[in-house]
């Protein structure tokens, strides 16, 4: 028989801090064993400095006895500061006044009246001094072996936890050679030893005096987190034209003493300069927590991280619909391990299918619906254009309706910019669909009763999102380029999907439970207002492409070749927010705006999605575009991507659904 292996001592870990301490404890003993004797003598030289072993042994035990409320032995002296020398300061008073009270009590006379206090200063030098040179000894290794030199850019606070972080290694990979912040009077200041080299925003200045010096850096590290948008663009402008990389600290105040301090990518999120706008947290628990909440396509990208914030809200039970079964698994089983106590479903279904959503419906009876299934992918909307419509007008009535008969407070419906003057087939879907829960809002604002709410909420691009041009263009840069982009001048809005979702949320607690009598925002509502997130300015698509190469440490068409390679089908140069006659409106949130497009009568847009089904069962494309142009005129259809190449209106005769719409 092979030989049994020990079984570990698992007494030995408890140990380890007990046998640290009591190393701590003699340490400091023996130092205050020589400190009262020290003190003797400074404070009456003509006593000399031999004494009588109990002399020195009551230094160390007073000093063992003061420093328990002080908590002295539990200190780390590789990382002592401020808060263990107030300890020390603490524990050395009182070890001074118990001692010489030792002396008075056992008939001892003390040598002069200044004796306490010298004694409590040689302990507190004494004390303070070896801790100081253990930690000075510790930072020996982080000042011998660098391998590159950095300047941090950020807070001073930042740069002050970097600075440690970098201490507490063995063997650390940076030297900081100075730090830029964005305090004014900060210049020609120190932190730990490191110059404050100027404004941030004079970097240009600053980088142009340091080349070819010793403070020449090899690598930019951005240690602030809030540090983005335009400032962080300008840093990486500049440190691409002197050849620097730039780099991001991860997040310093989660970082262990055992952590290693790794540096991270610029991401490209960090380049949007928007500003954090504060979220109702409160309205958000009032309209979430406890309740059922249906989310259909809970698989993509907005609908994923609507079931991520809303699991985070405490939901009585959340279901969780989409057509696909792989992305409904990953959701489902993110949410398993995210929020377990959260109650859900996982339900496969089609928004399509009017039956399965009405059995979905009457079984559970959601509360609120967030409706984000949708096609919304251009190209492809244009290629299968009755799928597409199926699927985002029809469908949305199907939900639409499903839950108003059984009952649900609110329907939130998630829409896009390409409504807007829309020259996509997916666009005009989106706008018909919008123009559908408009109608049902007029009608259940302006009624009595619960009858359901439907609240709209239009928004750009998100980054990251399925079919976005972000993760294109980095599988793109994976494989060695080229970044493709379809025209010079395409510009699109774009937004994270965390803060979409964090106002699309917002928006709801706004179009449900806020309401306010005499408010501007409900008057618009009440008028079929729509909500549109502000998305800030819009990007140019190949600046997008050129800074996602620089961010990988490339050089734009250099190391990486940008393509043109035309407008798509549908596709417009420019996304609008808002119609040339839908006047913004600011409502009484931040990061909300909103849209009054023109109405339309709820019987009247119903007969036209009647015809809209009727024809995509048929497969009959030419009378699905005519009807769609009729619902909304404004839809300039371009089917083949030349922005030349537009047609206004429809290709065949009136039909009944234009004379019903425009008589």
């Amino acid at each position: 028989m092979a030989p049994q292996r020990p079984e570990p001592d698992e007494s030995a870990d408890w140990r380890r801090p007990v046998n640290r301490i009591a190393v701590n404890v003699m340490l400091d003993g023996g130092v205050a064993a020589l400190a009262a004797p020290l003190a003797r003598w400074l404070a009456d030289p003509g006593g000399g400095l031999l004494h009588p072993l109990w002399f020195i042994a009551g230094g160390a035990i007073t000093l063992v006895i003061s420093s328990l409320p002080f908590r002295v032995q539990q200190q780390y002296w590789r990382f002592s500061g401020v808060d263990d020398l107030l300890g020390i300061a603490g524990a050395s008073a009182a070890s001074a006044l118990l001692f010489s009270l030792g002396l008075y009590v056992t008939g001892f006379p003390i040598p002069t009246p200044a004796f306490p206090f010298i004694h409590a200063l040689v302990l507190l030098v004494s004390l303070g001094g070896a801790r100081i040179v253990y930690r000075l000894s510790c930072r020996r290794s982080t000042r011998r072996y660098p391998s590159s030199q950095v300047v941090l850019i950020g807070s001073d606070e930042s740069a002050d936890l970097f600075i440690r972080a970098i201490e507490r290694a063995s063997h650390p990979a940076f030297r900081v050679a100075g730090i830029m912040t964005g305090g004014r009077r900060q210049t020609g200041r120190r932190i730990h030893g490191v110059p404050i080299l100027g404004h941030v925003r004079v970097m240009d200045d600053i980088l142009d005096r340091a080349r070819g010096g010793s403070e020449w850096p090899d690598l930019l590290v951005v240690t602030d987190a809030e540090f983005r948008g335009e400032d962080l663009a300008r840093v990486l402008a500049s440190a691409e034209q002197r050849g620097l990389a730039v780099q991001r600290a991860p997040d310093l105040t989660e970082l262990t003493p055992a952590a290693r301090l790794e540096l991270r990518p610029i991401a490209i999120e960090d380049l949007l300069n928007r500003p954090q706008v504060d979220l109702d947290r409160e309205g958000m628990a009032t309209l979430l927590r406890g309740r059922t909440i249906l989310v259909t396509g809970a698989g993509g990208s907005i609908g994923s991280e609507l079931a991520r914030q809303i699991a985070g809200h405490a939901p009585g039970h959340l279901l969780l619909l989409d057509h696909g079964e792989f992305s409904l698994w990953q959701i489902d089983l993110e949410l398993s391990e995210r929020a377990p106590s959260v109650r859900r479903e996982a339900i496969l279904a089609d928004v399509r299918d009017r039956d399965r959503m009405e059995e979905i419906c009457a079984l559970y009876r959601p509360d609120l619906v967030f409706h984000a299934a949708a096609l919304k992918h251009v190209p492809m909307v244009e290629a299968n254009p009755c799928e597409g419509v199926l699927t985002n007008v029809i469908g949305t009535r199907v939900v639409a309706d499903a839950a108003a008969r059984n009952g649900a407070r609110a329907l939130v419906m998630v829409s896009t910019d390409k409504a807007v003057n829309p020259s996509s087939l997916m666009g005009a879907s989106k706008r018909a669909a919008e123009m559908y829960c408009q109608a049902l809002d007029v009608a259940a604002r302006s009624g009595a009763g619960d009858a359901m709410r439907c609240v709209t909420v239009r928004f750009g691009n998100v980054l990251g999102s399925t079919g976005s041009v972000v993760p294109l263009f980095r599988r793109q840069l994976e494989r060695g380029g080229p970044l493709t982009v379809t025209h010079p001048d395409m510009r699109r809005y774009f937004m994270t999907v965390s803060e979409a979702v964090g106002l699309v949320l917002q928006a709801s607690v706004r179009g449900t439970i806020r309401d306010q009598a005499g408010s501007g925002t409900d008057t618009l509502l009440r008028s079929g207002g729509i909500f549109v997130l502000d998305m800030g300015k819009p990007v140019k698509i190949v600046d997008l492409a050129r800074q996602m190469i620089r961010l990988a440490g490339l050089r734009p068409q250099v190391d990486v070749p940008i393509r043109f390679t035309g407008l798509r089908p549908g596709e417009k140069l420019f996304e609008e927010l808002f119609h040339g006659r839908e006047a913004p409106a600011a409502t009484d949130h931040p990061g909300l705006r909103m849209a009054t497009p023109r109405m339309v009568d709820r019987h009247e847009v119903g007969m036209v999605i009647d015809r809209l089904a009727d024809a995509c069962h048929r497969g009959d494309i030419a009378a699905v575009l005519a009807l769609i142009t009729g619902l909304v005129p404004e839809f300039a259809h371009n089917p083949t991507g030349d922005p030349h190449d537009t047609i206004v209106g429809p290709t065949a005769d009136p039909t009944d659904a234009e004379r019903t719409m425009h008589p």
